[in-house]
């Protein structure tokens, strides 16, 4: 993640400024990704189940290193397109790694484990953007790429050492017979929690895309308007205030609250703060405000990712914990397909129009979130009637 968040900050103005390209052309670049994304996520996933989950992984990561070189060597636009499909289409290192945990984490503790790689989130958010910020400023626009490909080297050498394979033999056996017949399109069609969770990763990526694609624009055009050949630095130094708060949600408080409350009020919870922080970002549109609007924002995606990947998890057999992560990958890549694709444009309009339409986004998705505390709660009641039928007489 340090890699990813070292790119992200400046790939929009390397983009603009060695490229010359426009901000709907830039948000395109971003869409690129999540199109590849969304096609191989769910194939991803299913090939972690049936061929395990560390070859699927070390396959991936070593796309990602091979799209960072190509960034940085990059002389033409194709070439810039090129590498983020690459890495689009390997870009399951993230899904695999969440299925990991989930394969050696009991359920009840999910959300907390699934928190905890929030939180390296959180640390690679620090001090990537940060340090791309650095890079470019002071060397080159292609510096940050150079070493964003050295540190997913050597996350492709600590995951071939280190990590352990989590699927059996007899489960990837048992995985490749069923040939993914369980998870075709009329089975999660009649999965309703299945399909809440998906509509509001759906929704909730959706409106995040819009402050993702245009926030580094967006910086330079508002909020470091009077400096603006510093606006990498700047905006790099700001999405560090991201990781501060996914770090401090996942270490302090997503224990505490999901114990308290559960899952699904944490989604509820989450979006709130996320909507409410998207209107004051650009109602208040300076960078001290800014960084403290993202430290809530971050917060808000710390309570609400986590508990979502955790319910989705639980609406599927165990077997089939990478194929349904894939598939909610897929709803994440596909909103950002559409709201990166359409963020460039509506930025054009005013800077601002991105975050009012993303914070509404982010209030409507409260509905179907509604609806999925009320099936968590039935599945709980369900379980208490259903626990002591099968216990043993005087327990």
């Amino acid at each position: 993640m340090i890699g990813a968040a070292m790119v992200f900050p400046i790939l929009p103005l390397y983009a603009k400024r060695e490229f010359g390209m426009q901000p709907q052309t830039i948000t395109l670049l971003i869409t690129a990704f999540f199109a590849a994304q969304f096609i191989a996520g769910p194939f991803i996933g299913r090939l972690s189940d049936k061929y395990g989950r560390v070859p699927i992984l070390i396959m991936s990561q070593i796309g990602t290193v091979i799209a960072f070189l190509i960034l940085g060597l990059s002389g033409q636009v194709w070439m810039l397109f090129f590498a983020r499909i690459l890495d689009g289409i390997t870009g399951g290192n993230i899904i695999v790694a969440q299925a990991y945990v989930t394969d050696i984490i009991p359920r009840e503790r999910r959300t907390e484990a699934l928190g905890y790689v929030f939180a390296a989130f959180g640390v690679g958010f620090i001090v990537g953007p940060a340090v791309g910020g650095l890079l470019s400023t002071y060397f080159t626009y292609q510096t940050p790429y150079f070493v964003a490909a050295a540190a997913a080297t050597i996350v492709v050498i600590l995951t071939w050492f280190m990590l352990e394979e989590t699927v059996t033999p007899e489960v990837r056996a048992e995985n490749k017979q069923k040939r993914g017949q369980s998870m075709n399109v009329g089975a999660i069609v009649k999965n309703l929690p299945l399909i809440s969770i998906l509509l509001m990763a759906f929704g909730s990526q959706f409106a995040f895309s819009m402050l993702q694609s245009t926030f580094s624009l967006f910086g330079e055009a508002v909020l470091f308007a009077d400096n603006p050949e510093r606006a990498e630095l700047g905006v790099g130094l700001l999405l560090a205030t991201v990781g501060v708060g996914q770090i401090f949600t996942q270490l302090y408080l997503v224990k505490k609250l999901a114990k308290r409350f559960g899952d699904s009020p944490l989604v509820i919870i989450g979006g709130v703060i996320r909507s409410i922080s998207m209107f004051v970002l650009v109602i208040l549109a300076v960078p001290a405000s800014a960084a403290v609007t993202l430290f809530l924002f971050a917060m808000g995606t710390g309570m609400q990712m986590p508990a979502l990947q955790s319910l989705v998890t639980n609406t599927v057999p165990d077997n089939q914990r990478g194929g349904v992560l894939g598939l909610y990958q897929s709803s994440l890549s596909l909103s950002i397909i559409f709201g990166s694709a359409i963020s460039g444009a509506i930025f054009e309009i005013a800077p601002i129009v991105p975050y009012i339409v993303g914070g509404s986004i982010f209030a409507l998705m409260l509905i179907p979130a509604f609806f999925l505390v009320q099936w968590v709660r039935q599945q709980e009641e369900s379980q208490k009637i259903n626990l002591p039928q099968s216990a043993p007489v005087g327990h």
